[in-house]
């Protein structure tokens, strides 16, 4: 089985306009709502995808229920931690001249709710995957992620980690089964500005001296480089297209990377190939990627 974790997740807001004028009045020519967050991203490519997950995280209030009732209409399994006050955040994302971002808080989540969600992920067994993704709000210990893995240590599930510089330092020592930074975090992680697929693969080799199993390297336009634990690395291409919405398309080469992997019982080829194609299909459209979308780019990248 897949599982995803969420510990922040939101109701983007989505508008767009020509341009956007500070201290006055702005009319949007469009907007939309879509429930989201890293692992709630890659639960509804999953299943946009064919592939079965079940959605675990935190959630309260009206837009809660909205997150909700959107992942129902998308076939989406769940079985979010309800919290008592508050309500889930929301992030508005404004597409004009330039593009702004405001993210909201989030509900406060007590010691007792944390420890719910440790009583689901407790029912975890071997061989199921486990997708750690996004940020931590700041009601939240910031070595939540280490918490998790240290209490699965053993239990033989393949757990998948995508964040950001030192929360995703801190869980090297978990040997993590894929670690998805950009290039950009890569070079962060280290101090430095890489420039040159050689470069990115010596710093991705440097994550796997301190503990990850596969690196999987996302750079927007370029592609992507995979490095596996035995030691082979793939480079691809990113497909052609109109980048039409960037947000969710790293979420969906992970998606995309666990349909792959499922599918062909373990083929790292396979699965990087998928990745890609489902990330750069999530990217071109308004919506996150379709298994039609994907499989039309997938031709084009093989």
């Amino acid at each position: 089985m897949i599982y995803t974790v969420t510990f922040n997740p939101a109701l983007d807001y989505i508008v767009r306009l020509d341009s956007l004028v500070a201290g006055g009045i702005n009319r949007l020519n469009y907007e939309k709502v879509l429930g989201g967050g890293k692992g709630i991203n890659v639960s509804i490519v999953l299943a946009n995808m064919g592939i079965r997950s079940t959605a675990l995280g935190f959630i309260a209030g009206f837009t809660g229920e909205e997150i909700k009732r959107q992942l129902i209409t998308q076939n989406v399994d769940f079985d979010f931690v309800q919290l008592p006050e508050g309500f889930t955040r929301i992030n508005m994302k404004i597409k004009a001249d330039v593009e702004t971002e405001i993210n909201g808080q989030g509900p406060n989540i007590s010691e007792a709710k944390q420890k719910e969600l440790f009583e689901r992920l407790d029912r975890l067994q071997k061989d199921d995957t486990l997708v750690l993704a996004g940020s931590i709000p700041n009601t939240l210990p910031d070595d939540i992620y280490e918490r998790i893995m240290e209490r699965l240590q053993g239990k033989g599930i393949r757990i998948i980690v995508d964040a950001t510089k030192k929360l995703l330092m801190n869980v090297l020592k978990y040997k993590p089964f894929l670690i998805k930074p950009n290039n950009h975090e890569l070079g962060e992680m280290f101090g430095v500005t890489l420039k040159t697929d050689e470069e990115i693969i010596t710093y991705a080799k440097k994550l796997q001296e301190q503990g990850a199993q596969n690196v999987l390297i996302s750079m927007a336009g370029d592609g992507a480089i995979l490095l596996t634990a035995e030691g082979k690395s793939y480079k691809s291409p990113a497909p052609k297209g109109k980048l039409v919405n960037s947000v969710g398309a790293g979420d969906s080469m992970v998606a995309g990377f666990i349909t792959g992997y499922t599918e062909s019982n373990g083929d790292f080829e396979e699965a990087f190939y998928m990745g890609v194609a489902t990330g750069s299909a999530s990217a071109f459209s308004e919506n996150l990627a379709t298994r039609p979308e994907v499989e039309a780019l997938l031709k084009t990248i093989r």
